[in-house]
Parts: C-alpha cells; sequence; structure tokens
C-alpha cells in the first residue's frame, strides 16, 4: 500500500489550521501528521491533503457543496473521514479560513465524543498462571 508523505510545507500549513488548544495534541503518523483530541483523531494529514472526522449532517454539507476527496491511501481510505478539495491545497488559494473553519467543526465534534481508552499494555495482556489448586 503507497503512503503518500507530507512535505515540510504540508505538516506547516496542517499545523496552523488546527485549533490552538491546550488538549490538542499533534503527533506523526507514518511520515505524516494526527491532530487527536482526548485520544481520538479529529483531523489528519496525509501528503497535502487534510482530512476531518465531522458530524453526518456537517459531513453531508461539505460533501455536497464542495469537490472533497477519499481521505487515506488509495486501496484504502479511512471511513468516517472527508478528505478536504485539492484546490484548497494550492499555494496562495486563500483557502486557509474555509480550511481552519471545516478542521474546527470536526475538533468540536470529536470533542464531545468520549475519550478513547488507553490500550492495553502487553504486560496486562499476558494471563496471570493459575494457581495449582488442592
Amino acid at each position: 500500500m503507497e503512503m503518500p508523505k507530507a512535505s515540510d510545507a504540508d505538516k506547516e500549513r496542517f499545523r496552523s489550521v488546527v485549533p490552538d488548544h491546550p488538549e490538542v495534541v499533534v503527533k506523526p503518523m507514518f511520515g505524516n501528521l494526527g491532530a487527536f483530541v482526548n485520544g481520538n483523531m479529529f483531523a489528519g494529514l496525509l501528503g497535502p491533503t487534510i482530512g476531518v472526522k465531522l458530524a453526518d449532517e456537517d459531513r453531508d454539507v461539505l460533501e455536497s457543496t464542495e469537490r472533497t476527496v477519499p481521505f487515506g491511501p488509495a486501496e484504502r481510505p479511512m471511513g468516517g473521514y472527508t478528505g478536504l478539495p485539492e484546490v484548497w491545497n494550492e499555494e496562495g488559494d486563500g483557502d486557509d479560513a474555509r480550511v481552519r473553519a471545516w478542521v474546527s467543526k470536526a475538533y468540536d465534534h470529536v470533542a464531545a465524543l468520549p475519550p478513547k481508552e488507553p490500550k492495553a499494555t502487553k504486560a496486562s495482556k499476558i494471563p496471570k498462571a493459575k494457581a495449582p489448586q488442592q
């Protein structure tokens, strides 16, 4: 599966459109970036494409009014995420305000979801030996 890599300029732009809230964490993912709140990803970067996780109503509006793209590797797009229009990525297009607005909507939606439970550590996955019965 071919995974596009984000350029340094793509990463800088992504960070500039992510809401500046103390609970937001931006971290690397497969050579790209993801923006998380409460352990759940609300926006991601794959190559130059920014994807957002929106409430159903917002996703319907975005997908019916703009030329969105699937978000994720071509062979396996990420369910629940919508790629923002590629034309919004073009330098000098001036659509940063629109991108910020949709990323902010994604943040609001995902911040309202229950926090993601931390994954169990390997030590906690190993079953404890049973004591011999007498």
